[in-house]
């Protein structure tokens, strides 16, 4: 006979602690409920020292897509670029087009490198450095072989456009990429959120806006490449189309963060 079992154990048992012990386990069964019926993906604090469920996205995401620094490293060529075409184009220095063309296109390849060879002395990840060089030297023999500085940026206008359609096409899939890619940054990896319908919801419209502002940067530089104005395509490319870039991509993190925290403060705690 077990001390569970025992007579004499279950006469000293207290009336108070019996019921507490009944209310326990009521709880419990009512929370494992909720979470069902509500389709909820708690997420728990661990004891000091235990790993996070959920790491800060910001940072994850800023990690994957190179922060600050990245951003920056990604402007210096367009940027040297635009200004070594433009002053080299003018009278006072002397230079024919295609010679300020070639100078330009010199500069933006040589400081695409340099920013990859810094990294590498410094053994720092180089794959935004190697993905921002081929997008450069594409663009550079596009503008080369035409003699035309607006072909430096047609690749990059061409992407973008590309990038919105998928978004798109993956929104009408109900597959939204925005999702994937907050599972594989910011959920370790995981796409369980594809059962949480208010999750879904928020990376389906999410997605959609990302499309929006993808094609809203593309067609204002396509606009100018049509009008054959090379060095504004530039311009707008720094001042335009990153602080629109940074918005959108501050607004994503509030809007997802605003989701999950509302579901871990509607979340019983066992």
């Amino acid at each position: 006979m077990t001390p569970g079992s025992d007579p004499r154990h279950a006469a000293h048992e207290s009336v108070e602690e019996r019921i507490a012990e009944l209310v326990g386990d009521a709880e419990e069964k009512l929370a494992a409920e909720i979470i069902a019926e509500q389709d909820l993906h708690p997420v728990t604090k661990g004891r000091p020292g235990d790993e996070e469920p959920f790491p800060s996205m910001s940072e994850q995401i800023a990690e994957q897509l190179g922060g600050v620094r990245g951003l920056i490293e990604s402007s210096v060529p367009v940027l040297t670029f635009v200004l070594l075409n433009v002053l080299l184009s003018l009278e006072v220095v002397g230079l024919e087009k295609r010679q300020a063309l070639l100078w330009a296109i010199i500069g933006s390849v040589g400081s695409a490198l340099a920013i990859g060879g810094v990294r590498l002395v410094r053994r720092q990840p180089i794959r935004h450095a190697v993905n921002g060089l081929f997008g450069i030297a594409l663009g550079a023999w596009l503008a080369w072989r035409t003699g035309d500085a607006k072909n430096f940026y047609l690749p990059g206008i061409l992407l973008t456009f590309g990038q919105a359609a998928a978004l798109l096409v993956s929104v009408a899939f109900r597959k939204p990429l925005i999702g994937y890619a907050w599972g594989i940054m910011a959920n370790k990896g995981r796409q369980d959120w594809f059962g949480n319908s208010r999750l879904f919801r928020t990376f389906q419209w999410l997605t959609v806006l990302w499309a929006v502002s993808l094609t809203v940067r593309a067609g204002i530089q396509f606009v100018l490449y049509l009008m054959g104005e090379a060095n504004a395509i530039g311009v707008v490319r720094i001042l335009v189309s990153w602080p629109i870039y940074a918005a959108t991509f501050a607004f994503t993190i509030w809007a997802i963060h605003r989701v999950t925290s509302a579901q871990r403060r509607e979340t019983p705690v066992a």
